[in-house]
């Protein structure tokens, strides 16, 4: 192959100019996604005991610093944020007020409320044990 100097760099930028031409083009055809917060001055938060958060870090925006909404508006503290991972919830901590689930700005949710597991009772287990 024989090609000067010249018309290498021609050609390559030539090239270049194409694809961000052909880049700028589709951005500017493909529909805005706005992500929206939901104002959560109208959400009125009631704790229910037999509730809590289960994170999806599939979707989770904050597994690369995108998001903290869910972070910032739990009272309770029960999320917390670990870098390249995603949210965690200490259930233990979490009142189930569905709050991190109605800010969650993305779509499906990061962060959705399932029922608590029934905690076993100890005394029917100790009963079982005794001779």
């Amino acid at each position: 192959m024989n090609i000067s100097r010249k018309d290498f760099f021609k050609k390559s930028l030539f090239s270049l100019g194409e694809a961000v031409c052909s880049v700028t083009n589709v951005l500017n055809s493909a529909p805005e996604h706005v992500l929206s917060m939901p104002d959560s001055a109208h959400f009125v938060s009631v704790p229910h005991e037999d509730q809590t958060a289960v994170a999806y870090n599939e979707t989770c925006l904050a597994k690369y610093s995108g998001c903290f909404a869910c972070m910032e508006r739990c009272e309770p503290e029960a999320i917390k944020l670990i870098h390249g991972v995603g949210i965690r919830i200490n259930p233990r901590l979490c009142d189930g007020c569905g709050t991190c689930e109605y800010v969650c700005p993305v779509t499906p949710k990061a962060v959705r409320m399932q029922q608590r597991p029934k905690p076993v009772e100890t005394a029917a287990l100790h009963e079982d044990i005794t001779p």
